[in-house]
């Protein structure tokens, strides 16, 4: 079930189903080389803001792409052109 889009959430977050009428929506924006993703809680609340490495640089923002499972504070999976996409948590 998709949650009402609060407006603490970027215009282009995408929603994420759980299971059982949960899940999150996920955000993610270029960050000097790396990504950032943020995810936050069906009634808005950011749960998690942090930056990511991509394990191919051949990810485009500008390319129509979806988030997938799966995806959580340290790891998250982008589907593009029928790629999969899996980002990592960069820790400096």
């Amino acid at each position: 079930m998709k949650s009402k889009r609060d407006i603490n959430i970027p215009d282009n977050a995408q929603w994420l189903s759980g299971t059982v009428g949960s899940g999150s929506w996920f955000f993610i924006s270029d960050e000097k080389g790396k990504y950032r993703i943020q995810r936050f809680s069906p009634e808005g609340k950011l749960e998690c803001d942090r930056i990511f490495t991509v394990d191919n640089i051949a990810f485009d923002l500008d390319i129509d792409y979806k988030f997938t499972f799966l995806s959580h504070c340290k790891e998250c999976t982008i589907i593009q052109n029928e790629i999969t996409f899996k980002f990592y948590h960069y820790e400096h």
